[in-house]
């Protein structure tokens, strides 16, 4: 197959300046697995940085771990906290690529991550986007395709105490397919985390990457769920990934009600489900 020319994209506010060097080398690493087997040409990596500047010495420091001979790398500042998905957005309209990556600065890709995301991209090209397999730190699994969400879940997942979660855990264990996510390419999946994208850069172009009108939760979901019209998300358990992220409910009062309100807008755009 022809080499696929590949974008990146990290969006970051006061993130934690080791793991995002963890995650730039990570990358690197993946990048350059890649082009040896010929999958990957170029690629060009963009650090949006949502912050109000006094992080740049930290991620110019974090950027020391992306080699030159991996591609351009560029950080993009002065736009203030505009949010997750129009973060991205700001990198997307800065780059011209086969496949965009989006990923968080908390996430590290197994070295040949990429070399299976354009496999993957190769043998079904009905995808146009491609969710990895996800393990924490500590090698639990984390189960971040999701099927349609009810407001009941989202609160049991979110914000119940421990025993009512595990009194309805069948619940929530079905809206985290669990039923379906282990060892299988699994085509058809509903709902991706933004944590870590691999997408066809035309398929996002077309579908308006995302909406600007979230600032933070409910953007990869809607972006799923839009992006499902030029062609099938898909879970592909041969792209690994280590993530670091925690849920909204553990991160105070102020993510709380960014998560209420992009629900808000979500279930209001794509229709309601109460249970």
């Amino acid at each position: 197959m022809t080499p696929l020319a590949l974008s990146a994209s990290i969006v970051t506010y006061h993130s934690n300046q080791a793991l995002l060097r963890r995650a730039v080398a990570s990358l690197a690493v993946s990048v350059l697995e890649a082009r040896k087997a010929g999958l990957i040409g170029t690629a060009h990596l963009v650090v949006v940085d949502n912050g109000p500047g006094d992080d740049r010495g930290g991620i110019e420091r974090a950027l020391a771990a992306w080699p030159d001979d991996a591609g351009p790398v560029e950080i993009v500042a002065g736009q203030g906290n505009v949010g997750y998905g129009r973060a991205n957005n700001l990198a997307l309209g800065r780059v011209r690529s086969d496949l965009h990556l989006v990923m968080n600065p908390d996430v590290e890709l197994a070295q040949d991550a990429l070399a299976a995301a354009a496999r993957s991209l190769a043998a079904h090209p009905e995808v146009a986007l491609l969710a990895p397999s996800v393990t924490a730190e500590d090698g639990s699994v984390q189960y971040l395709c999701k099927r349609y969400p009810s407001v009941w879940v989202l609160f049991l997942r979110g914000f119940a105490p421990r025993p009512l979660r595990e009194r309805f855990a069948r619940s929530v264990h079905d809206y985290e397919m669990r039923d379906a996510i282990g060892g299988n390419f699994v085509p058809g999946v509903p709902l991706a985390s933004g944590c870590f994208m691999v997408m066809r850069a035309a398929a996002l172009r077309a579908a308006g990457g995302f909406d600007p009108r979230y600032f933070m939760y409910f953007e990869d979901y809607d972006l799923s769920l839009r992006i499902a019209a030029q062609g099938t998300v898909a879970y592909e358990p041969a792209v690994r990934i280590v993530h670091h992220g925690g849920e909204a409910a553990r991160k105070g009062w102020r993510h709380v009600g960014w998560f209420v309100r992009s629900a808000w807008r979500f279930f209001s755009r794509h229709g309601w489900k109460l249970a």
